[in-house]
């Protein structure tokens, strides 16, 4: 779905929707991540690659394929994801790095049923302007939102 600020913490946090549900997945993550997902969800192209479009650059010059970006476990409050590549290779790696690389290579996000089932928040459809509220904050939300002050 998306990244957006919480307030009053101004923490920033990331939204996954479950494709074929009610359920929605909330990640607190780091405001350089926020950024990184932001700008790849928006097509900004910064003039030297960051971290993750170096991650891309790397994985392409290897000729590997990420074939899956998996949402493991949440312990304690804090989520593991694994990258899954063609050579069957697995990277353990924080679930906002691996979006953000996702959203970079079009990569598939998948997550665990057991996350989703103690982490996931169902969302019921009188909720759903809620929902559409988040949406348009989506689409009007801008990098610069996510700078660390």
């Amino acid at each position: 779905m998306g990244v957006r600020v919480e307030m009053p913490s101004n923490q920033p946090l990331v939204l996954l929707r479950e494709v074929s549900g009610e359920r929605y997945l909330p990640i607190w993550i780091g405001a350089v991540e926020a950024t990184a997902i932001a700008f790849a969800q928006q097509g900004v192209v910064p003039p030297r690659p960051l971290t993750h479009d170096l991650m891309k650059d790397v994985i392409g010059a290897l000729q590997a394929e990420l074939n899956e970006v998996r949402i493991t476990e949440v312990r304690d409050g804090v989520f593991f994801a694994v990258l899954v590549f063609s050579s069957g290779a697995e990277v353990s790696a924080r679930p906002s790095d691996s979006i953000a690389l996702a959203l970079r290579t079009g990569t598939r996000i998948v997550c665990a049923e057991e996350v989703l089932d103690e982490a996931g928040l169902a969302v019921p459809a009188e909720q759903e302007d809620e929902v559409e509220k988040f949406r348009e904050f989506l689409d009007h939300v801008t990098p610069e939102d996510f700078d660390a002050h």
